[in-house]
């Protein structure tokens, strides 16, 4: 897989018989993986996808402008990885970062090295990094003060209820203390 590809979604189940199909998202705008053009999944195959209706339902064509023929294509895509050119991608805004550029990047806290972003995590709160030793960092601008897009680095500041007491260690679980 070329590293240049970002991940842009995911087919569902299918809709309907006709050859519809669900896609999952991953772009903040759906309608960008029709604006893309051209999609590519795991096997190097490209799609073409346009939106019908509601409730995420798109018609996928192949590379030659075929739609899936009916329910028994449709199944057969059924979780299937949809991937755009990075380059295809608009750039983003000032302060605003793709998922795909910030994985990978290595993050220092005071000099030192926390090890590498593995995972962006993003429920609706507020995004987070996962780290290489699987610690959690709050993506706020308080906690992660620079990214270095060039030279694939984050700058941690990570607040004491995070980082733990000088003595205890981080991320190590302290056992309960007891009253008599």
């Amino acid at each position: 897989m070329c590293s240049d590809l970002i991940l842009m979604g995911v087919v569902g189940k299918p809709h309907g018989v006709r050859g519809l199909v669900r896609v999952r998202s991953y772009a903040e705008n759906p309608q960008t993986l029709e604006q893309c053009g051209v999609l590519q999944d795991d096997q190097g195959r490209k799609w073409f996808l346009s939106w019908r209706g509601a409730d995420s339902v798109a018609e996928l064509r192949d590379a030659d402008g075929t739609p899936l023929a009916d329910r028994d294509a449709a199944q057969a895509l059924v979780n299937t990885r949809l991937y755009v050119l990075r380059a295809a991608l608009p750039e983003p805004e000032e302060e605003e970062f793709y998922h795909a550029d910030l994985i990978g990047m290595e993050a220092f806290e005071n000099s030192l090295s926390l090890g590498r972003v593995v995972m962006v995590h993003d429920y609706g709160a507020g995004a987070s990094l996962e780290l290489s030793d699987g610690s959690l960092v709050p993506f706020t601008r308080a906690c992660v003060p620079k990214v270095d897009l060039e030279q694939r680095t984050i700058t941690v500041v990570r607040p004491e209820e995070v980082s733990g007491e000088e003595g205890r260690g981080v991320g190590k679980r302290q056992k309960a203390e007891t009253q008599p």
